[in-house]
């Protein structure tokens, strides 16, 4: 089984059409399973009311994008990852010793710490913060979209 680690920002662009979903979901066609930090859920839910908020989607659109994510859990092609003591344990130490120019949010830090811990070698995203840190977890990250 391959699977890879998707931050919110590609998850996002697997269900909604937008620049980059093309490259995104071309690349989610090659593994069996996306894999994400169980705060990406909430992240999600967040960008699609978000949308709504914007005028750009419905709440009948919200709840269809809803009822896939949940579709896609149920199948196991989406899968969410705990967040745990040992992944904030990871984030701290990480930012312990991170240089003073380091950009990095605690929403990102914790998907590279999911990443890291989860054992993957790679972490997905188009965050540009997020990418310029995954090292920092032992992580390659990689961008898709051109």
């Amino acid at each position: 089984m391959t699977a890879a680690y998707y931050d919110t920002s590609y998850l996002f662009k697997l269900q909604c059409v937008e620049k980059g979903s093309t490259e995104v979901c071309a690349h989610a066609a090659t593994v069996n399973t996306v894999v994400c930090s169980l705060h990406g859920r909430a992240e999600f839910v967040a960008a699609a009311h978000r949308k709504v908020r914007e005028g750009a989607a419905t709440l009948p659109h919200l709840q269809a994008l809803l009822s896939q994510m949940q579709m896609d859990t149920a199948s196991g092609a989406l899968q969410w990852l705990p967040i745990t003591e040992v992944h904030v344990a990871r984030v701290e130490s990480v930012f312990r010793t991170a240089p003073a120019s380091t950009f990095l949010r605690a929403a990102d830090a914790l998907h590279l710490a999911s990443a890291a811990e989860r054992g993957f070698a790679e972490i997905y995203s188009n965050d540009r913060h997020l990418l310029h840190a995954a090292p920092l977890f032992g992580l390659k990250g990689v961008n898709v979209i051109p």
